[in-house]
């Protein structure tokens, strides 16, 4: 019998007798396991010093080469697991059937035929290239079905919907099917600290470019982001990602309304939530207060004053004189859009200010629009806040495409951001209030972790 059977034997036959004298006895165990531990380290000391230097032990290298079984031996063994291989990527404009299905790690003759002759297959390649790309391939190459995602077919759901092509096999013969699909959004937190411009921040925070767009739209009546931003200014965001299926849209401009913002400006903090009254969305403060004032702080979504309202040297005579309105600089075609509700005066030609729009607004206040390539309403029409009115173009006595625009209030010229910044907002009624405080609570614990992403990234720089 071994020594390790013998202590085993021992114990089994003295077990009962040895549990029963440490319940009666607790204080002479106490004492025995400090005994112990003294005792231990006293050994410790006595021991520790004759052992040897770790950094003076002999080392050695091992290597030895290991070969990994093939790719498709280990796809062979994976689907013996059940597991089915899928590889993504996105369409490009050069595109031909045999290339896309090469990117896919695809050898199929016989698909690359269907994609070409087949009415549906053909969307993949035709039209706008980044179409959502996943394909599934057997162990041999062969192509076993691929799912194109891609935007909406009608271009009234494009906002809400998706155009999903499926080509699978069925009985050795390649079929299609097209669809169009719900997106689904889902909440997305974000944040960022500015270092040079909005755009850039968005960039280095890896946000859609839409986000910046929809906080600088925002925050127009409490900040210039052309004059006002400070390297330091911080802001954290909670917004909607969309997503076609199980993949995140990549398309164009695709994302969903941001919830919730807060930007700090030179010290002061600015927030406003997204919340639904009256059958309508709206931003607000946390005070309750509209972000939504009677007019927009500009008729271009997001551009650049190129010369305010004061005295400057005019372009073109080269004279000095007060330069009645703002003029913003954008694109030729870019969309212009009237600042606040009200019924169009004018809109035709005007000398010098080229192709003009004059909408009148209540109190005795109108806009002016110059300079315009295009008109899109007429005279008569009445207009809502933020809708079309034409785009910017470089007629009459423009040196480049831009948009001239004023204010006048009882007749008068006025500074056009000034009006915009004290116009009147709406505050919500006390019954509203009770659906909005939760709701606002909610969000800024959300603009919160967003707000601890970012000081969790400034750590790791």
């Amino acid at each position: 019998m071994s020594l390790a059977d013998e202590l085993r034997r021992l114990w089994q036959r003295h077990r009962q007798d040895t549990l029963l004298w440490l319940q009666r006895h607790p204080r002479q165990l106490t004492l025995a396991v400090v005994a112990l531990l003294g005792g231990s380290g006293v050994t410790a000391l006595a021991v520790a010093p004759l052992a040897p230097d770790a950094a003076r032990l002999p080392t050695r290298v091992v290597q030895q080469e290991v070969a990994p079984a093939s790719l498709p031996q280990q796809a062979e063994l994976l689907a013996t697991q059940g597991l089915q291989l899928w590889r993504s990527d996105t369409s490009r404009a050069t595109d031909t059937a045999d290339t896309l299905l090469r990117r896919l790690g695809v050898a199929d003759p016989l698909a690359a035929r269907f994609i070409r002759s087949d009415r549906d297959a053909r969307r993949l390649l035709e039209g706008r290239a980044g179409k959502m790309l996943r394909a599934r391939a057997g162990t041999d190459g062969s192509l076993q079905e691929l799912v194109v995602r891609f935007p909406a077919l009608d271009e009234a759901q494009q906002g809400s919907h998706f155009s999903r092509l499926t080509l699978s096999r069925q009985d050795g013969q390649w079929t299609s099917r097209l669809e169009q699909a719900p997106l689904q959004a889902r909440q997305r937190l974000g944040s960022g600290s500015i270092r040079s411009t909005l755009f850039a921040a968005i960039d280095d925070a890896q946000l859609p470019d839409a986000v910046a767009t929809q906080m600088a739209e925002l925050f127009a009546n409490d900040i210039d982001f052309q004059r006002e931003l400070r390297r330091g200014d911080t802001f954290s965001v909670v917004y909607e990602a969309l997503y076609a299926d199980d993949q995140r849209v990549t398309w164009g401009d695709a994302t969903g309304q941001v919830l919730a913002a807060e930007f700090v400006n030179q010290g002061q903090v600015h927030r406003a939530v997204l919340f639904e009254h009256n059958g309508r969305s709206a931003y607000y403060g946390a005070d309750g207060q509209s972000q939504q004032r009677a007019f927009l702080a500009s008729p271009l979504e997001f551009s650049r004053v190129t010369s305010g309202f004061a005295m400057r040297v005019h372009p073109i005579t080269r004279t000095w004189k007060a330069h009645l309105g703002v003029d913003y600089a954008a694109p030729e075609g870019a969309p212009v859009r009237s600042v606040g509700e009200g019924v169009v005066s004018f809109a035709g030609r005007q000398r010098g200010y080229g192709n003009v729009v004059e909408v009148r607004h209540s109190g005795n206040r109108s806009t002016l629009y110059a300079h315009l390539s295009s008109i899109g309403v007429a005279q008569g029409q009445a207009v809502a806040q933020g809708q079309r009115l034409g785009a910017v173009g470089a007629t009459g006595f423009a040196t480049g495409p831009h948009l001239h625009f004023e204010f006048k209030m009882d007749g008068e010229h006025v500074d056009p951001v000034q009006v915009a910044r004290a116009a009147e907002t709406v505050a919500l009624d006390a019954g509203a209030r009770a659906r909005f405080n939760p709701w606002a609570t909610q969000m800024q614990a959300q603009l919160q972790q967003a707000g601890l992403l970012r000081g969790y990234q400034a750590l790791g720089e």
